[in-house]
């Protein structure tokens, strides 16, 4: 049976749009006091009236986590002006494909930085708060989230570089859960396969029109669809460790 999430705390980052909004919104509508964190503070602002219209508690952290600093304070207010930190769901991320002769580089830096680094960073600010919140809350175990994609399970031509990136989420994702998960620490993957978003749209325009050739006759999934698996994983019982989810449209194949 799903569990409420009433006095804990959320920090979502990427939740400007997309997989990040939606979860947001997810996890607030169980109890969950949300801080919502991105760089585009004007759609931050949105999300959070929306929440609070709804009864939700929400706090505005416009940040760039890429920078270390600015992700570990965003983390450090989220904990002290909310109070504690319950829930991590590092969400933002980019894909930009293409083969790897003559990519441009500042591509693969833009991805290792959001994907990788920022996650990073968030994770090693976030890390003390969430073992602190095992021991200080009724449900005593504390969640840790990692967006992923299906990139980081299987490799496609045209995509090396975001591969890489997602597969080294996979793989810190599993050997911090074995360093955390006796102290209820419970370390999740999310691997999302097409979703309907603003992800794709960073692309060049060659590769954006070969990728919507692509799925031009799929049904993708909705922001909301990766936003239910998440809360499902949150409110498992203390017992319950879902580790890694792969989720994928219907009618996709790889």
């Amino acid at each position: 049976m799903a569990e409420r999430l009433d006095g804990t705390v959320a920090l979502v980052t990427g939740a400007s749009s997309g997989i990040g909004a939606a979860t947001a919104l997810e996890l607030s509508g169980l109890g969950a006091s949300v801080a919502l964190v991105a760089r585009r503070s004007e759609r931050l602002e949105e999300l959070a009236t929306k929440i609070r219209g709804q009864g939700g508690r929400a706090l505005v952290l416009p940040a760039d986590i890429t920078d270390d600093p600015q992700a570990r304070e965003v983390v450090e207010r989220a904990a002290a002006e909310l109070g504690r930190l319950d829930t991590l769901v590092n969400n933002a991320g980019v894909m930009l494909l293409g083969p790897v002769q003559d990519a441009p580089l500042t591509e693969w830096q833009r991805m290792i930085n959001i994907n990788v680094l920022g996650l990073l960073y968030c994770t090693h600010a976030a890390l003390p708060h969430l073992l602190d919140a095992v021991s200080t809350s009724p449900r005593r175990v504390a969640d840790l989230v990692n967006i992923s994609s299906v990139a980081g399970r299987t490799v496609r031509s045209g995509s090396a570089a975001y591969n890489a990136t997602k597969h080294a989420v996979g793989a810190f994702s599993e050997a911090l859960r074995q360093e955390v998960t006796t102290r209820y620490l419970r370390v999740s993957v999310v691997e999302p396969g097409a979703v309907d978003t603003e992800l794709a749209g960073h692309n060049r325009p060659e590769i954006l029109a070969g990728l919507t050739e692509r799925f031009a006759h799929q049904e993708r999934m909705e922001a909301t669809d990766i936003a239910e698996t998440i809360s499902f994983i949150v409110t498992r019982p203390r017992r319950v460790a879902v580790n890694e989810v792969l989720v994928r449209p219907t009618e996709q194949e790889g």
